[in-house]
């Protein structure tokens, strides 16, 4: 069973593409190709926790700092969470590697 990506789990259309880009911008999960099979997801559709200006309560989103606490008790993380079970990665080390560098 494939498993989804946060812009097809809560259907915000901010996908490349999707319904809603014209008025709320396309999101940049979307099109963070670098975090590609993270969770075994497209992009960062699911380690979206690690990108700044995701939708979330229907607000945008700031820095990962700020939003990590409020993404720890969010259904789709929590989701990914356990389907991923022991494989889980909360951040991709080489990507942080590489923007504190």
């Amino acid at each position: 069973m494939k498993k989804k990506n946060c812009w097809e789990y809560f259907n915000c259309g901010r996908e490349i593409g999707g319904a809603n880009t014209n008025e709320l911008g396309v999101c940049p999960a979307s099109v963070k190709f670098e975090n590609t099979g993270v969770n075994h997801g497209s992009k960062a559709g699911r380690s979206c926790w690690t990108v700044e200006g995701t939708l979330c309560n229907k607000s945008i989103q700031g820095e990962i700092e700020e939003k990590l606490l409020g993404c720890i008790n969010c259904s789709f993380f929590k989701m990914v969470n356990e389907e991923e079970s022991r494989e889980f990665i909360l951040l991709n080390e080489e990507l942080v590697k590489k923007d504190n560098s």
